[in-house]
């Protein structure tokens, strides 16, 4: 099986001029003269005006569906794939410190299962506060941490393994069901290095 190169600018690009080709006998009658228009619609059969309501209708559906998979940040492809399975795209590079084993590390970041988003806090008043190394995070996440520089935003596609693994997760309020060994899209960006903590360093190890 191929796989596709098409961006989802290619898709949308795609879908509309499909689109277009099918709609162009409406649009040649809405840019019909006044004067003819209404002896024109007097003669559109019930046929017509149902496949003109029909694309119309397909035409609305295409454009929810695209915007939906807009917002989700899913990597066309990698630039670096882990030894582990971690799959790494760089949405943006920054230039700042690198967090050590056991610092306070400020992130933001959303996650998917599928279609379903988990979490999003790209525009909460606060970014989530973590200690790099301490599990507080997935595994796959914990791996990458370390990795990034103040300033760097990342896609991180995370196998199940390193995930939820093979119990998932329940749905809980305001939070939906993640399968067994779901893979999860984590879009994070590390926004602050605040502080560290030399004893939990010490506790955790340097490497």
């Amino acid at each position: 099986m191929c796989k596709s190169t098409f961006s989802t600018q290619d898709m949308m690009k795609s879908t509309c001029i499909c689109l277009l080709s099918l709609l162009a006998p409406s649009a040649a009658f809405v840019a019909a003269p006044s004067a003819s228009r209404s002896s024109t619609t007097t003669r559109l059969s019930a046929q017509e005006s149902s496949r003109a309501d029909f694309l119309r209708d397909v035409t609305t559906a295409v454009v929810g569906v695209t915007a939906a998979v807009v917002q989700q940040p899913f990597p066309a492809f990698a630039d670096e794939t882990l030894p582990s399975g971690v799959a790494i795209k760089v949405v943006k590079s920054g230039n700042g410190p690198q967090p050590d084993i056991g610092e306070l590390a400020a992130i933001r970041f959303a996650s998917f299962a599928g279609e379903n988003k988990i979490d999003d806090i790209f525009e909460t008043p606060e970014p989530y506060y973590t200690r790099v190394g301490s599990g507080g995070l997935i595994k796959g996440v914990e791996e990458v941490l370390p990795k990034m520089r103040v300033g760097d935003r990342w896609v991180l596609t995370v196998p199940g393994n390193l995930a939820f693994g093979a119990k998932g997760r329940p749905a809980s309020a305001g939070k939906p069901r993640i399968p067994a060994n779901a893979e999860i899209i984590f879009d994070v960006e590390m926004v602050g290095l605040p502080g560290k903590e030399p004893e939990l360093i010490e506790l955790i190890g340097d490497n």
